[in-house]
């Protein structure tokens, strides 16, 4: 039988994540690999995930293996309602979904807003995950202007000018692809944008507590909470295997995203679940986020270092104080995917950050680089490497 044809149209514009197949060379013998946006197993608390199963079974019993509601397994949105609030995010628990990762939000987010043709304002770059979550719903993407210190805020406000967005998308904090964070002053002026414009703002931040310097920087969700779906997730301080995303935002769109995820999976798993409301409620994460920042720290300050040695001088890093990213940028002709697979022959693997753009043939000259998966000693030899190879080209 040919099935070819049974495939809904959508299907036309979906495909394989460029990153997922970049990632397929990862498992050759021998490859550094500085593609993926990977939390270190190292970070993961494994010595107390015998201890919070015995605390879920003890306290939850066959509670923790049940059906339970789509908005949220209530122990956990309580908790989770905490830490929104040490963000400074001031929710009711009932306000606090759950959802399977934040990338679950992402789909439910395009799935209930976005007809085709609709205008999404999105970052250039921006994460790749949003744009495979959006893509299969036909958005026309307007790009929006950044620099080293992320958005541009004059940038937004023509957008919303000129255009009627249906909603933008934004990573304030250490962005992924390009590890920049929006500062206070840009937060707040963009949230007297999107209040002046009356604009829906889905704010992305699944890396705000991987801040190795400086301190940290309100969610513009705290400038503009009627305007803002703020999106966070527990995969980069927990273990992104329990996919536990989470989500809060005007009663409206939690109403619609609670519908559909009654269609996609019920709810996310209970147990695990419940396994993060005993980590919450615990003080385990207080106790191993510590960790989980004194393992990334040297990992980051070794690769700018590496970079600073090794790479051409006309090749830019963008400041970054967290997350998980390097972006740099070199002089315009060169192209990082050429890059990417003289690199591969040196047993060396990045993302070129094309694949961050929606705007086809920007960021041709850019490249993503991933710290958190490999050793010092490592990450200064693929440098080193990657140094080597730009020097040829």
């Amino acid at each position: 039988m040919e099935f070819k044809s049974l495939l809904a149209e959508r299907t036309e514009i979906m495909g394989a994540s460029a990153i997922r197949e970049i990632l397929k060379v990862v498992s050759e013998p021998g490859m550094i690999s500085l593609a993926g946006g990977i939390p270190a197993p190292e970070s993961f608390p494994m010595e107390i995930i015998g201890e919070l199963t015995e605390r879920v079974i003890g306290k939850y019993s066959s509670r923790a293996f049940q059906y339970d509601l789509t908005e949220g397994f209530m122990p956990l949105q309580e908790q989770l309602a905490v830490l929104l609030q040490e963000r400074g995010i001031k929710v009711d628990p009932c306000d606090v979904n759950i959802a399977s990762g934040s990338q679950g939000v992402l789909d439910a987010m395009a799935k209930i807003l976005i007809s085709i043709g609709d205008k999404i304002a999105v970052e250039a770059p921006t994460y790749l995950g949003a744009i495979s979550a959006f893509n299969p719903y036909q958005p026309e993407y307007i790009r929006m202007d950044t620099d080293d210190s992320g958005l541009i805020p004059e940038s937004l406000d023509e957008i919303l000018t000129c255009h009627k967005i249906k909603f933008i998308y934004l990573v304030p904090t250490f962005q992924n692809p390009t590890g920049r964070t929006i500062p206070l002053e840009r937060r707040e002026r963009i949230a007297d944008i999107i209040i002046r414009h009356n604009a829906l703002l889905v704010e992305d931040d699944p890396y705000g507590s991987l801040r190795y310097h400086g301190t940290d920087i309100p969610p513009i969700k705290t400038l503009a909470p009627l305007n803002v779906v703020y999106v966070s997730t527990l995969s980069k301080i927990f273990a992104p295997g329990l996919r536990i995303g989470f989500f809060t935002g005007p009663e409206l769109i939690r109403k619609w995203l609670v519908l559909v995820k009654q269609g996609t999976d019920l709810h996310t798993s209970t147990f695990n679940q419940a396994l993060a409301a005993e980590y919450l409620s615990g003080g385990y994460l207080k106790k191993h986020l510590p960790v989980i920042l004194g393992l990334y720290k040297p990992k980051q300050a070794a690769m700018l270092n590496a970079i600073k040695r090794y790479f051409p001088k006309n090749f830019k890093c963008s400041p970054s104080d967290g997350g998980m990213f390097f972006w740099v940028r070199g002089p315009g002709g060169v192209d990082m995917e050429k890059v990417y697979y003289k690199a591969l022959k040196r047993k060396v693997a990045f993302v070129p950050g094309k694949f961050f753009y929606t705007k086809e043939g920007e960021g041709i000259e850019t490249m993503r680089l991933n710290y958190t998966m490999s050793s010092e000693n490592t990450l200064e030899r693929a440098i080193e490497i990657l140094g080597d190879v730009l020097k040829e080209i």
